[in-house]
């Protein structure tokens, strides 16, 4: 009887232990995460530059001399033909020593009458007939000299085109170093733009640009590649090139962008966030349990990353990744943390990223192009302008830590 009941108490409490085991193991123990959803949507990789607003065209009308303004034409926004006199610098010194001159020539002319009529009488005559003609050739090659000084006192259009400012007032005066006109065709107008030296070798003729103005917010302005220059600025360690932009474009000439160039693109492809991928891998959840899925990673950016691999779109995957949780681990998603949608690049909600400490002493960040996924992807690319700035402030201060703290 004692035996019997010995192996009924030992029966209870394993059946206890194991029970109280898988209780521990399923429910109390089971720890809290938070989660994305995979989403399928287009991606595109850019590269970020800055630049001003330039007629394709143009040309800057500066004197030659610095003298004093005495005559301006009010012609801004004005068509004009090239040669077209655009203002007038004081020419009163050259206007007196051409009337000289005229006098001289004219008394000069006179002589050389004189000495033509009696050049057959003798040699002398003749003689003095050839030196009264070479100086009156003499005083005709002064004056002529004498007016082109006077016309280059006169400022005049370079091209055909319009007037794009005037600057200066009558009066004041003026030098080389001074522009006071500039002309050009108001179309086409494109973007010159600057981009890092290490970035230039992905870009080519042809390739899309987006760009952001703070004047129109929000709004999605497309540009092409048009041109490259062939060689860099070793100083600012940047290189130049030309977006086209099209006829009906509300930018302005002068005005200030940020352009993304964009090199890679996808119409569809797996996005997460990126603190859902750790090295090669994301944690995928299912039923309550970890599964570990080695992926690629494609596209990358600051928030979105493209993953390839077996993760289907809809899949709930950890975010941030828990390397600390094993295959196989019980989880439990914390409920008002679900994050519905790795997309959220929207030009309606832009990023407000700062930028990294330019004194900060320790490990920077590695830079990276930006990477857009959204149902809109040219509002996606204007809203990640900020992102990939960021890009370009990091290679700055790696250059600048490089630099100084290299032993002396």
């Amino acid at each position: 009887m004692r035996i019997i009941r010995f192996f009924v108490i030992a029966i209870f409490l394993i059946a206890s232990g194991g029970a109280g085991y898988y209780a521990y193991a399923n429910f109390i123990h089971v720890q809290t995460v938070t989660t994305a959803i995979a989403r399928q949507a287009p991606v595109s990789e850019a590269i970020y530059g800055t630049g001003l607003v330039e007629p394709a065209r143009w040309a800057k009308v500066v004197p030659l001399q610095r003298r004093r303004l005495v005559d301006l034409c009010s012609c801004e926004g004005q068509q004009v033909r090239a040669g077209q006199a655009l203002g007038r610098m004081d020419d009163a010194e050259e206007r007196s020593a051409l009337n000289e001159l005229q006098i001289s020539h004219q008394q000069a002319q006179r002589d050389l009458d004189r000495a033509e009529k009696d050049r057959a009488t003798s040699d002398a005559a003749q003689k003095e007939y050839e030196q009264r003609w070479t100086q009156v050739e003499e005083y005709k090659s002064r004056i002529a000299a004498q007016q082109a000084r006077i016309d280059q006192l006169v400022l005049r259009a370079p091209l055909d085109g319009m007037v794009l400012r005037r600057d200066g007032e009558v009066g004041e005066i003026a030098g080389p170093t001074d522009v006071l006109f500039w002309v050009g065709p108001p179309l086409p107008i494109q973007v010159v733009a600057e981009v890092n030296e290490e970035e230039i070798n992905r870009i080519a003729v042809g390739q899309k640009a987006f760009l952001r103005s703070e004047a129109f917010p929000g709004q999605a302005l497309c540009a092409s590649v048009s041109q490259i220059t062939p060689k860099g600025d070793p100083a600012r360690k940047t290189f130049r090139i030309y977006l086209l932009l099209p006829n009906d474009t509300p930018l302005r000439i002068g005005m200030s962008v940020e352009a993304n160039i964009i090199v890679r693109e996808k119409p569809s492809a797996i996005v997460v966030p990126a603190e859902a991928v750790a090295g090669d891998m994301v944690q995928v959840v299912s039923d309550g349990t970890i599964a570990q899925v080695p992926v690629k990673v494609g596209i990358r950016g600051s928030r979105n990353v493209e993953i390839i691999g077996d993760v289907a779109r809809g899949t709930a995957v950890l975010s941030p990744i828990r390397t600390d949780l094993a295959d196989g681990a019980r989880v439990r998603e914390e409920k008002g943390v679900v994050r519905p949608s790795a997309v959220a690049d929207t030009a309606s909600d832009p990023p407000q990223a700062q930028p990294p400490d330019r004194n900060s002493v320790g490990p920077l960040p590695a830079p990276s192009t930006s990477a857009i996924a959204s149902a809109d992807p040219e509002a996606a690319v204007i809203s990640s302008a900020i992102s990939a700035h960021i890009a370009s402030v990091v290679r700055d201060a790696r250059r600048n830590v490089t630099r100084y703290s290299a032993p002396r």
